[in-house]
């Protein structure tokens, strides 16, 4: 029986980074050892970079591991927004060197022509993904899963077999390619992390409705069939 949404609260951002590092580090070298190789799934912006930091130093066996990305901008991959930028930047480097990156943007010229290739590329990733990192706008949106999307696009984000889709936000920049609500749910363990107060409060809006369209958060946190950990710090 898959456990509820277990909720951890810490008192600085340090304490969090410190003791998710240990989480994530821990389990995929557990993956490692029973099964001979690992996945990651992360997520960009500004809140894992410490994270990614610390988990760069820890040793276990990286070359095992394959990392991708929850979503990325349809930008190059030295583009100032690319979330592959700050993976290689801060997580791809020290003992994490070693690791096995596949990133979802590649030559084409638009998410919606990308997607068959990048689905490709992640096709000697070990499934179920070991761990899967998110993060979570003050929208309530996770990977590129935007509320202010067109209803169709956000529509087949949520409930396509594929394992990657194209979405364009209303009021974001850049066209994404981001992983569907199927393939982040194909996974052993979520852990979302989070920071600050506004973010709780709106963890706490996710937790008080079902309407996954008004915040596309809740496809993950409603669910049951993969465990989540949410990770806070003010």
């Amino acid at each position: 029986m898959i456990k509820e949404t277990v909720f951890k609260s810490f008192d600085n951002k340090e304490a969090l980074e410190a003791q998710l590092a240990e989480r994530i580090a821990n389990q995929l070298q557990d993956a490692v050892d029973a099964r001979g190789k690992a996945s990651l799934i992360v997520s960009g912006g500004s809140t894992p970079l410490k994270l990614f930091e610390l988990l760069s130093k820890k040793a276990i066996d990286w070359s095992d591991v394959f990392i991708t990305l929850a979503d990325e901008r349809w930008v190059s991959p030295e583009h100032g927004d690319s979330n592959e930028r700050l993976v290689r930047n801060n997580l791809l480097k020290n003992r994490a060197a070693s690791a096995k990156f596949r990133g979802l943007k590649n030559m084409y010229s638009s998410p919606e022509e990308g997607c068959a290739m990048a689905i490709e590329q992640l096709g000697s990733f070990p499934t179920p993904f070991d761990v899967v990192v998110l993060g979570m706008g003050n929208d309530g949106h996770t990977c590129s899963w935007f509320p202010c999307a067109a209803d169709a696009e956000l529509d087949n984000a949520l409930t396509s077999a594929e394992l990657c889709v194209a979405v364009t936000p209303g009021n974001a920049p850049h066209s994404r390619i981001s992983l569907s609500k199927s393939a982040i749910l194909a996974s052993r363990q979520i852990y979302l992390h989070i920071v600050g107060e506004q973010k709780l409060e709106v963890y706490r809006q996710a937790l008080a409705s079902e309407d996954t369209r008004e915040m596309p958060i809740r496809a993950v946190l409603e669910q049951h069939k993969t465990p989540v950990d949410v990770y806070w710090s003010a």
